[in-house]
Parts: structure tokens; C-alpha cells; sequence
């Protein structure tokens, strides 16, 4: 079905604030984030040029074919990965997954413009971003498995831990920038030093306390820290209308620095918008806020079943904007893109989803006491009392049946 057509079995005209076109309860039909949204490839995929995306035009200007390929390329082996992390949780290989289905471009588009200095920190579902930092694909999974307390040394990748509780990341990410600050790593000019931090959250973590006590924080620091909200239109079964009255975008005017709108599902407008807004932050000119308006296709995580709040219709709409067909078409429009190309890239995402289907089956369990390593940066008594404390409650179990 296409867009009009769900509009016209609907009724037409949706009421809501702003862009956001909503009608309480279902069906919950958004449109495509208004014309302040900065996009550069249409729904053919051909290129827009208009005066909202006139200062990111420069950045678009200089990026080649390969580049394109390269972000195509990304997008499609990271949703094989959350493919296979949904397949191998419904198998009971997983305790869990949170699937990032349909936002492929805003993670790909922002991870690839960051520079390696650049320091990220992830909510839960950032496998995109995690990937382009060069974080092992095991290391989530051995998490979401189970095997794993933590997965990955920061340091290793300037990519922090994933952050369950919702919206706290904001104010890690807000606490390193200052650091940053401190330790001379902001507005030097030169490129290799000038360090970026990036905090991701959803468009539900707005209504949080974190997310609005690290805006302060950062604006009243000059924080060079870049706020990238995925807004995927839902916080677990709740629709944006529930938790904002304005575009999320706006919010940054409140707070005392910029904010933009940036089409999700063009990773090419991401991409630029990322990289202007990485640039201000290292520059010494303080925060920013990227709202990525794009849309969660899948449930929020395995344990969600999102028929029971949302329409088929609304996922339908969206299924049309998918961010992976839509960089394709533009690659094929420009006519320089050869077909073998699409299926080599198709035939190495198959060899990827076997590797982590095989490497994370072998995973081994862990010694049960490593949940003791790693509390404390220094040895802490009462945590060796209790290490020993469960050490000999294992022990009585030795040489008994099982």
C-alpha cells in the first residue's frame, strides 16, 4: 500500500502538532519529518538540493561512489547481524536481542563520520555504531548471551558499554566531554587531537531526567558532545505524542545550543549532518543535537510484541522508506554501480551471518566467580568475603549426581 493510499483508507488528514500527523490509539501514521528535515537522496534516489541542506552540501559534493558503496555495504551487513541476533535469540541462543531494524542508515551514517579519537556511548540496541568502531560482533552478542559481564574493553575502541538504564549514557557522555575539555582536547586545530563525544538514546529517553540534566550540563560547559537521538517513533508502546509536544529537535533551542532534523533513512544526509555536527563539537563551539527521524521496524526486543499497540499500515508506510533500498536506488541512478556489485555484497553478508551464527553457538560459559572481577578498581574486602563466601557454597556440590 502506498503512502497516499493509507492516508485515503484513513480518512485522509491525520490532527497532531507540528509534523508529527497522529491519531490517538491506532492507526498511528507519521509522515516524514516535515520540510526543516534535512534529506539528500528522494524516494527515486536521486539527489535534493534546497536551502535546508544548503550548508551540508559541501560534505555530499565530496563524497564518490565508492563512499556510497562503502555506507551500502555497512547497512547491509549490519542487518544480517540483527537478523541473526532475532534468529539465534527465537532459538534460545539469546536471553534477549533488541533489534535495530530499519535504522541501519543513522547508526552506519553518524559511526562512519566519526574519527577514531572520537569517543561514543551507546544505549543498547547501537550494533551499527559498534560495528563502524570496530567493536567484535561476539563481544554484543557474548553479552546478550550471557557469556560475558561487559564484552569489551572502552578504551580498546573509544566505545563505551551499553547502558540499559535509559537516558544515563547522556550524562557518562556529558562527564567525558568535560574531561575532555580539561585535558586540552578541544579546539587545538589539529585534527588527530580534537576529540568528539557522541551519546546515543531513543526518542522515549527524552522524557527522562539524564537526558535533560546532561543538556544543562553540556550547554552551560560548552561541552564538545554531540546528542544523536534515533527517534523511531515509538518508546517501547508508547507513540512520541505521549512524551513531546514539539519536534524533538527543538528541545536543543531550549537549553541554549543547536539542533536539527535529519531524514534517518538516508544515511548520505546522516552522514553529512553528522559530520558538520562532530566538527562543531571539536571545534570548542559546544554541543549539538541530532534528531534522526527514522522508524523501528521491528519489535523494540524479542520480549515485545508490537501488533498489540501499532497498525500494519504504519509499518507498511515505512517499509517503503527502507533506508537500505533507498541508498541502492540512489547507487543505481547514478548509473556507475555495476549489479555484480549488490551481489557480492549480498554473498559476503551470508558469509557474516554464518560466522556469527557458528562463533556465538561456541561460545564457552564462563567461570561463574568472573562476576566478582572488575567491581572495583582496587581489591575491596567485603567483595573477596563474598567471592569466598560463594566459592564454598559451590564447593559442597563437588561429587555429587547431577
Amino acid at each position: 500500500m502506498s503512502e497516499s493510499e493509507v492516508h485515503q483508507a484513513f480518512g485522509g488528514d491525520f490532527s497532531g502538532v507540528d509534523h508529527h500527523e497522529s491519531t490517538v490509539g491506532a492507526p498511528h501514521l507519521m509522515h516524514d519529518g516535515g520540510p526543516e528535515t534535512i534529506r539528500f537522496i528522494d524516494q527515486d534516489g536521486l539527489r535534493i538540493r534546497n536551502d535546508v541542506n544548503l550548508s551540508y552540501d559541501p560534505i555530499v559534493d565530496a563524497m564518490t561512489d565508492e563512499d556510497a558503496q562503502s555506507l551500502y555495504r555497512d547497512m547491509v551487513l549490519i542487518r544480517r547481524m540483527d537478523q541473526e541476533g532475532t534468529a539465534l535469540q527465537r532459538q534460545g541462543e539469546l536471553g534477549l536481542w533488541p533489534g535495530l531494524l530499519g535504522q541501519e542508515a543513522a547508526q552506519i551514517g553518524i559511526g562512519r563520520a566519526m574519527a577514531a579519537q572520537d569517543y561514543a556511548f551507546p544505549g543498547y540496541r547501537e550494533h551499527g555504531v559498534a560495528y563502524c568502531r570496530g567493536v567484535d560482533p561476539l563481544a554484543v552478542f557474548g553479552m546478550y548471551r550471557g557469556t560475558s559481564l561487559g564484552g569489551w574493553d572502552p578504551h580498546d575502541h573509544n566505545f563505551h558499554l551499553y547502558t540499559i538504564v535509559i537516558g544515563n549514557q547522556a550524562l557518562h557522555a556529558v562527564g567525558y566531554a568535560m574531561g575532555v575539555q580539561r585535558d586540552g582536547d578541544v579546539a587545538t586545530g589539529d585534527p588527530e587531537r580534537d576529540t568528539a563525544v557522541v551519546a546515543f538514546f531513543g526518542d522515549g529517553a527524552t522524557a527522562q531526567g539524564d537526558i535533560n540534566e546532561a543538556f544543562v550540563f553540556a550547554a552551560v560547559n560548552q561541552c564538545p558532545v554531540v546528542f544523536f537521538c534515533q527517534n523511531n517513533q515509538w518508546a517501547i508502546s508508547e507513540p512520541n505524542e505521549t512524551h513531546t509536544r514539539i519536534p524533538l529537535y527543538q528541545r536543543a533551542r531550549g537549553f541554549g545550543f543547536p539542533g536539527v532534523r535529519v531524514d534517518g533513512n538516508d544515511v548520505v544526509a546522516v552522514y553529512a549532518v553528522a559530520t558538520a555536527a562532530l566538527e562543531h563539537a571539536r571545534s570548542g563551539k559546544g554541543p549539538f543535537l541530532i534528531e534522526a527521524f527514522t522508524y523501528r521496524m521491528g519489535a523494540h526486543t524479542t520480549s515485545d510484541d508490537p501488533t498489540k499497540y501499532r497498525d500494519p499500515a504504519e509499518v507498511e508506510l515505512w517499509r517503503e522508506r527502507d533506508p537500505i533500498e533507498r541508498v541502492r536506488t540512489h547507487l543505481v541512478a547514478r548509473g556507475n554501480t555495476e549489479p555484480a556489485f549488490f551481489d557480492e555484497v549480498d554473498h559476503e553478508a551470508d558469509a557474516f551471518a554464518a560466522t556469527i551464527r557458528s562463533a556465538v553457538q561456541a561460545l564457552p560459559d564462563p567461570p561463574s566467580t568472573d562476576m566478582f572481577d572488575h567491581v572495583y578498581g582496587e581489591e575491596h574486602p567485603g567483595l573477596a568475603a563474598e567471592r569466598a563466601e560463594f566459592l564454598a557454597y559451590q564447593a559442597g556440590f563437588e561429587g555429587q549426581d547431577a
